[in-house]
């Protein structure tokens, strides 16, 4: 909402999905899904990082001050990637979507029609993330006030609880 290096982030975040996807495509996925203590780490690995951040995102709402989207210093691009990168990286939740997810999902398609499956996830993954970056910059007015921010900590810190709380169910 800033309109701080839109492009690179959204690039970053699409080609790491991309990456993702495909390695779970590739046969991570499977090689995963046959290793249950393997993936019973990452769920639970995914579980502890979603309460973890809803939680935080909860007790941002609590608090007085909010977010100025027009406000505040500007964040270099080496910095923005950084954090994106840790957020994408090393976050359990993300293999657990595009690698395990993704990758058992393509199995039950013919093996000469993954490469297409894989390109397609793909494909869609550029279309989401540009869609979030160059679309957000049209729900500026709507966050415009603390009210609307808290409104979305509290929507965003009881979805990450209740992911949280799925993953521990399916990891047990």
């Amino acid at each position: 909402m800033k309109k701080e290096h839109v492009g690179p982030i959204v690039l970053f975040c699409s080609f790491s999905d991309a990456v993702l996807i495909i390695a779970g495509v590739s046969g991570m996925g499977a090689l995963l899904g046959a290793l249950p203590q393997v993936t019973k780490g990452f769920t639970l690995a995914g579980a502890g990082f979603l309460f973890w951040y809803g939680l935080r995102t909860l007790r941002q709402t609590t608090q007085s001050e909010s977010m100025k989207v027009t406000t505040g210093a500007s964040v270099s691009l080496p910095k923005a990637l950084a954090s994106v990168a840790a957020f994408t990286w090393l976050n359990p939740h993300v293999y657990l979507d595009t690698v395990l997810l993704m990758g058992t999902a393509s199995t039950a398609q013919p093996l000469h029609l993954r490469s297409f499956f894989a390109a397609g996830e793909a494909s869609a993954s550029f279309l989401w993330f540009g869609a979030l970056g160059y679309g957000a910059r049209f729900l500026q007015p709507l966050f415009a006030t603390p009210k609307s921010w808290q409104i979305l900590d509290l929507i965003i810190g009881c979805v990450m609880l209740f992911l949280a709380i799925l993953l521990l169910r399916q990891g047990l």
